[in-house]
């Protein structure tokens, strides 16, 4: 939570849980506004489809950056299993093919 209070929530109505909330969920699954807007107001939170587009493009930049430094390729988390099995074959003395 350290991470989220670096971004200034200053002066919104909302809490900043709420507004990271709605930022991370519109750029984690590309959900369009309104169907945040419907998601938040499953669970309570009452606000426009309005307040999540200027939410999104004021801390949508930072969020969408945390989200894809985290996620790393496919092909890398493929090579290390590669590697580590080849490895392990070679200390076992099996055939490496």
């Amino acid at each position: 939570m350290s991470s989220r209070t670096t971004i200034p929530y200053k002066n919104h109505r909302f809490p900043p849980e709420i507004i990271a909330h709605t930022v991370w969920l519109y750029h984690r699954f590309s959900l369009s506004f309104r169907e945040v807007e419907e998601l938040l107001a499953d669970r309570g939170v009452t606000l426009s489809y309005g307040a999540v587009r200027l939410w999104c493009l004021k801390f949508g930049s930072a969020f969408a950056r945390k989200l894809r430094h985290r996620m790393k390729p496919a092909h890398y988390r493929l090579f290390r299993e590669k590697a580590f099995t080849t490895e392990r074959n070679v200390t076992m003395g099996l055939e490496v093919v």
